[in-house]
């Protein structure tokens, strides 16, 4: 037989949270889905410096595991399982994963993003042998070697400027002449020692057998395109959300993201999303956070109204 909740909500990043925090001080009996470790990208973060009440900054590890202790204590029960469907049933809905079957009276999509492959040859393959998309997990593994970032917005610059710690140098390789990073952003890499730039051009493969070796990096405007020595690739190009399973039940956009109503309601009555997996969001922790808090509160909304 399902298990039944109040509220589930999909996704255990800031968003989710926040939504899980509000909906269990609401008294509602509530669930969160995660398939990893709550916190979602933040908890992969090294330095939040722009979170509201930490002047100093706050890593992105200590927030999540606050909030994740945060919602516990008001009764959020978190099930480590990835939700595959969500079906509409009996005046509520199902959700069902790999191993079981839950229902909801209202469901909160706080799925989230996921970090966007280059597409290139060698780049899979060489995934954990020397190719990564999370700094603060794998830049410690390259001291004092040199390494690749693609891209030109503020998570690149964020991200190279974490790996200075460890690599020896780091190119920075962006399909156009200007970033688009904050200016701050820009600032300290640019007048970072350890940090050069290569503009109009992409990483075009990754060579390597057990370890990567070099890139190839083609010039967009000349098209030519050579080998670059180098011992890692870290990629940060920007997120594709995380709404396959969604496909079918609730309307998306053409980028696949969730589209709602005013109130965070998606097209489905009863289901609501927040976060970076809905379109228009603006991918900041504060505003999914925000996000979580009107979404849960919509939910209770919703429940004690039908």
């Amino acid at each position: 037989m399902p298990q039944n909740f109040d509220v589930i909500i999909i996704g255990g990043g800031g968003a989710g949270l926040t939504a899980a925090l509000y909906a269990s001080r609401a008294k509602l009996s509530t669930a969160l889905f995660e398939k990893l470790v709550p916190g979602g990208q933040i908890a992969l973060t090294d330095i939040v410096e722009n979170y509201p009440g930490f002047p100093d900054g706050v890593t992105g590890g200590e927030i999540a595991t606050r909030m994740e202790q945060q919602a516990k204590k008001y009764g959020t029960q978190i099930i480590y399982e990835g939700v595959e469907q969500i079906q509409s049933a009996n005046k509520s809905f199902e959700v069902k994963t790999a191993k079981n079957a839950y229902q909801a009276k209202a469901i909160i999509i706080a799925s989230g993003a996921f970090y966007r492959q280059l597409g290139v040859p060698g780049e899979k393959e060489l995934i954990g042998k020397g190719v990564s998309y999370c700094a603060v997990c794998d830049g410690a593994f390259f001291k004092n070697q040199e390494l690749v970032v693609v891209g030109g917005g503020d998570s690149a610059m964020q991200e190279g400027l974490f790996l200075t710690r460890f690599a020896s140098k780091i190119t920075v390789v962006h399909r156009r002449d200007q970033l688009r990073a904050s200016p701050i952003l820009q600032e300290r890499a640019k007048n970072h020692e350890k940090i050069n730039f290569i503009w109009n051009s992409v990483v075009s493969g990754v060579e390597g057998k057990d370890k990567m070796t070099a890139v190839k990096i083609k010039n967009v405007k000349t098209q030519e395109e050579k080998p670059f020595k180098a011992n890692g690739l870290f990629v940060f190009i920007g997120q594709d959300p995380a709404t396959s399973y969604l496909k079918g039940f609730v309307d998306l956009d053409e980028k696949g993201y969730v589209e709602t109503k005013e109130n965070l309601e998606t097209s489905v009555p009863g289901v609501f999303a927040c976060g970076e997996v809905r379109a228009g969001a603006v991918k900041q922790l504060v505003s999914a956070c925000g996000e979580g808090c009107e979404a849960a509160l919509a939910a209770q909304h919703y429940i004690e109204n039908t």
